[in-house]
């Protein structure tokens, strides 16, 4: 059996869909924190099993006879490590024969502060002994894609990227490696580098906007300090909006810049591109 945590959220969504076109529902097992929210993947067939990651022994009975899980990063920042600890502990207690988890692009050399919970995980995993697979994502397009509105409305896109080379891929293309991975054999011990094959400027995405929209959208390059009081100011939290400005700078560093292309090489198809995403937005 397969399982994955996260199954209800957008990439766990995703991978259940793309693993759904190899393997038979009933052996796939979803991970959830609310039952409710998962009735379309037990409509499915799908083995529904109730467990948060902050819970050890429901981590450790979900796990009960599964061969392979999918460790989906968990979304609270700074409560990652110690949530990620439970579900590697539950893992090694239900004898998981592999996990695989969804870690940064270049998590051992990232300038993004968001890469420190994760090289946590990797030496978590290391130090654990259970075999594992580490899927270092790079940065979804779609995180990108949600503030096309506010730049058509303004004639702005802003950030602190510079002329930093972001190679980005959209969930379902992360999702689509990841069920591969899952799918075939012998993939403890790899560490697979997952980016989009097309890397990109915020200059060039605000150029792609104007040139498929008609209207005029200029980059505004700011200093990080300044971009992340903008964030806060349009209403997200201040930690948040510290972190994302982070990523900015870190994107200015390389940091989400990768060209070794191993999402297509895995999925055996080009990742979506920028002008696809952008035109699935509007």
């Amino acid at each position: 059996m397969i399982a994955i945590t996260g199954a209800t959220g957008q990439l766990g969504h995703e991978v259940i869909t793309a693993l759904l076109k190899k393997h038979n529902p009933e052996s796939l097992v979803a991970i959830v924190r609310n039952q409710s929210k998962a009735q379309s993947l037990a409509e499915k067939g799908i083995q529904v099993r109730v467990a948060d990651y902050s819970d050890k022994n429901a981590l450790s009975a979900a796990l009960a006879g599964v061969e392979k899980l999918l460790l989906i990063s968990s979304s609270e920042v700074g409560q990652r490590a110690a949530q990620h600890r439970n579900v590697i502990e539950a893992a090694v207690q239900a004898g998981v024969a592999l996990l695989a988890y969804t870690s940064l692009l270049h998590a051992d050399s990232s300038p993004l502060q968001l890469a420190q919970e994760h090289r946590e995980t990797e030496q978590m995993l290391a130090d654990s002994g259970l075999p594992h697979v580490l899927l270092r994502n790079g940065w979804y397009t779609e995180n990108y894609m949600a503030s096309v509105p506010a730049a058509l409305a303004h004639g702005v896109f802003p950030g602190c990227a510079g002329e930093g080379k972001i190679a980005s891929a959209s969930r379902k293309d992360y999702a689509e490696a990841a069920a591969q991975v899952l799918s075939l054999e012998n993939q403890a011990g790899k560490v697979y580098e997952l980016a989009g094959d097309e890397a990109w400027t915020l200059s060039e995405l605000a150029k792609l906007i104007s040139d498929t929209t008609g209207k005029q959208v200029v980059y505004q390059n700011l200093s990080e300090a300044d971009y992340a009081a903008l964030l806060e100011g349009a209403g997200l939290p201040g930690p948040f909006a510290a972190i994302l400005a982070d990523s900015d700078t870190g994107a200015s560093k390389g940091g989400l810049f990768d060209d070794t292309h191993q999402i297509s090489k895995l999925t055996g198809h080009p990742t979506t591109s920028l002008l696809t995403s952008l035109k699935n937005a509007l």
